[in-house]
């Protein structure tokens, strides 16, 4: 039996748990603040390990998903850190959204332990993740991914290698360019329509039934439709966290991505306006206050 560590038990790190436990995977868990993980064993069996150097050292696969780049690098480093208990048997797959150069700059330090390293980010909500339903977007050696793909093909619809280590974070910027230009397309177009007379919830309808219906719309309509109500899937304050990390990506690249600097700034006045915590999709709230559009459901 494969034994699985995940390491952050947040929302993503806790729905992909439980997509692994119905895989039967032996699971090993740890999390910054241990009552979450506690309460994750508690549901799904396996163990609590205090630090993640516990995690790597009985673990076959390391899974981590955690919130930002600083907190990548202080979970592989360190004493307690994931290098501290990587062992050649094992592989250390983070799935993250950070920057590529901060999966690299780990990689020295874990090839010195013999352990694979793979960033695997994810394309998907928390729903897709429970079901084993998310894209994987791989980069590093494809021998570490096929020894990772007992604790990878439980989360997973699709899993694209996609070349040397950093290359899955690059694309995962790259995908979220296009969802943050698909959130804001879709509040823009929904307040427009309500503002014209059409009610909110039909012209969601007509959205979702047009040529721009990708499956983001569809998923995304109770965020939309019933904010106060639904569960937040990416807040606020992540998705201002990602648009910088794609700016400073493309910067560094020499590229000029006039619609995301536009969607930071959006996502920032968001923030702003005291919205922190709030789904994303909360830049229509604000598209509706800015321009005088009611709160309601829209209409004449």
């Amino acid at each position: 039996m494969t034994t699985v560590a995940v390491v952050g038990t947040g929302r993503m790190g806790s729905a992909m748990a439980r997509a692994l436990a119905r895989a039967g995977v032996d699971l090993v868990f740890h999390n910054r603040s241990r009552d979450r993980a506690d309460a994750l064993a508690a549901e799904l069996g396996g163990r609590v390990v205090e630090t993640p150097a516990g995690a790597a050292a009985v673990a076959d696969v390391t899974i981590t998903m955690l919130a930002d780049d600083a907190a990548v690098r202080a979970t592989f480093g360190g004493p307690d850190g994931l290098v501290a208990g990587a062992h050649p048997s094992g592989v250390l797959v983070d799935m993250s959204t950070v920057m590529p150069d901060t999966i690299r700059s780990l990689a020295a330090a874990v090839r010195a332990t013999g352990s694979g390293l793979l960033d695997a980010p994810v394309s998907g909500s928390v729903g897709l993740a429970e079901s084993g339903q998310l894209t994987l977007m791989v980069g590093g050696e494809a021998t570490d991914l096929e020894r990772a793909r007992p604790a990878l093909e439980p989360l997973a619809k699709s899993i694209f290698h996609l070349g040397p280590l950093g290359s899955g974070a690059a694309m995962k910027l790259a995908v979220n360019t296009v969802i943050f230009g698909l959130n804001g397309a879709v509040a823009e177009g929904l307040v427009l329509a309500e503002a014209a007379g059409v009610e909110r919830a039909l012209a969601y309808d007509v959205i979702a039934a047009s040529a721009a219906g990708a499956p983001y719309v569809a998923y995304k309509r109770a965020a939309f439709m019933e904010p106060d109500t639904t569960p937040v899937a990416f807040a606020v304050e992540l998705a201002e966290k990602d648009l910088t990390l794609i700016t400073a990506f493309a910067l560094g690249l020499g590229l000029e991505l006039p619609q995301t600097a536009t969607n930071l700034d959006l996502m920032q006045r968001t923030r702003e306006d005291g919205r922190v915590g709030r789904d994303f999709s909360a830049i229509a709230e604000r598209l509706r206050e800015a321009t005088g559009a009611g709160p309601g459901s829209g209409g004449r």
